[in-house]
């Protein structure tokens, strides 16, 4: 019944999104761009930020606020003052806004990420491509080994997390992927670019991991600031206090969305996380740019020296707020719930229609 209840929020919250998606497309945007536009949308920045206030579970409410509470919000931002993927000259069709606006997605072809470059001596590390079936397998029995957890050291624990995140990530968004394609024919870029194999902070961050957050916070956060902060420490230096903000902003998002799904008062380890990658970033940049900008490590001692870096990072500050508050059993627990849900609803819906064959016989 719980799952039920909770299913008929999660529906009331897509039509709200669609609602206001509508006003925007039909309304705002006849408004012109600018401070006019931004203060129409300001009754939609606010309901997307109360809209996972309404959910009990932990995963809806972090999905959720996720695509819409940050990456909608911010979308509609930029759409605003008409900058980003929703604005566009001809206008986008009804539909591809609605898609577009509400899930986290780039097309391939307005994709400007180009490739770290690698010196000849350091080369690049091999391509270890898993494609998402294999995705979906791994993340099965990740999520069926958390059975067997109390056999692992808590680190261990943590470490698994890790990969089953990145792993519900990519399945989360290429399945958004799946859904553009079959409504509206566009090809999808991937949502990372096999993060292990990261050569570099700046490499896992900006390049691999989790690459429509990236996207967004280029547009909103990283190019408004390193424009401003030109003035200040010039073109070559600009980029630095830019970092730093995306990190921040990236923290505090993480943090509204620890809340949601954890509803206790935020203690701020996630932020301390992000900005913590921030410096290093910062400092890493700093380095090659001061020392020695066209010499790298071989891959297989940055490698896992960078994924080393992320997962005793993680570890300390980034999962042990879930942890402490139980969410991780629960999303897990919700995982299953909604499996054995989907299991019962078709074993349902295969006896009606036997029962329904069966009376026209």
């Amino acid at each position: 019944m719980e799952m039920n209840d909770e299913i008929k929020t999660i529906f009331k919250i897509g039509l709200s999104v669609l609602a206001s998606l509508s006003y925007t497309y039909f309304i705002s945007s006849k408004i012109p761009q600018g401070k006019l536009r931004f203060f129409s949308l300001l009754p939609i920045f606010y309901l997307f930020f109360i809209l996972p206030l309404s959910l009990s579970t932990a995963l809806p409410a972090g999905v959720i606020s996720l695509f819409v509470t940050w990456v909608g919000t911010f979308k509609l931002l930029l759409f605003s003052f008409g900058s980003g993927q929703l604005s566009s000259q001809p206008p986008k069709s009804f539909l591809h806004f609605i898609f577009i606006a509400c899930l986290p997605i780039k097309t391939q072809s307005s994709n400007q990420r180009s490739p770290e470059k690698s010196s000849p001596v350091s080369g690049k590390p091999p391509k270890v491509p898993l494609n998402f079936p294999t995705k979906v397998v791994l993340f099965s029995i990740l999520v069926a080994l958390t059975d067997y957890k109390h056999y692992l050291h808590p680190k261990l624990l943590l470490v698994q997390y890790g990969c089953m995140l990145y792993f519900f990530v990519d399945i989360i968004v290429g399945s958004c992927n799946v859904l553009m394609r079959a409504a509206l024919g566009i090809e999808l870029e991937s949502p990372s670019d096999e993060p292990y194999l990261s050569t570099s902070l700046q490499d896992f961050w900006g390049r691999r991991w989790n690459l429509m957050i990236t996207n967004i916070l280029r547009d909103t956060i990283y190019k408004p600031v390193r424009s401003a902060m030109v003035a200040f420490v010039g073109s070559e230096w600009a980029q630095l206090p830019a970092v730093l903000a995306v990190f921040l902003v990236s923290g505090l998002m993480h943090e509204l969305i620890y809340y949601y799904m954890t509803h206790v008062t935020p203690t701020w380890e996630v932020t301390l996380f992000f900005i913590l990658h921030g410096v290093c970033l910062v400092v890493e940049v700093g380095m090659k740019k001061v020392l020695a900008p066209n010499w790298r490590w071989h891959w297989a001692v940055s490698v896992p020296m960078t994924l080393g870096f992320v997962a005793v990072t993680a570890i300390w500050l980034f999962f042990p707020p879930l942890v402490r508050n139980g969410v991780d059993a629960k999303a897990i627990e919700e995982c299953k719930e909604l499996l054995e849900f989907i299991k019962e609803k078709l074993k349902l819906d295969c006896l009606v229609s036997w029962a329904s064959l069966s009376s026209g016989h």
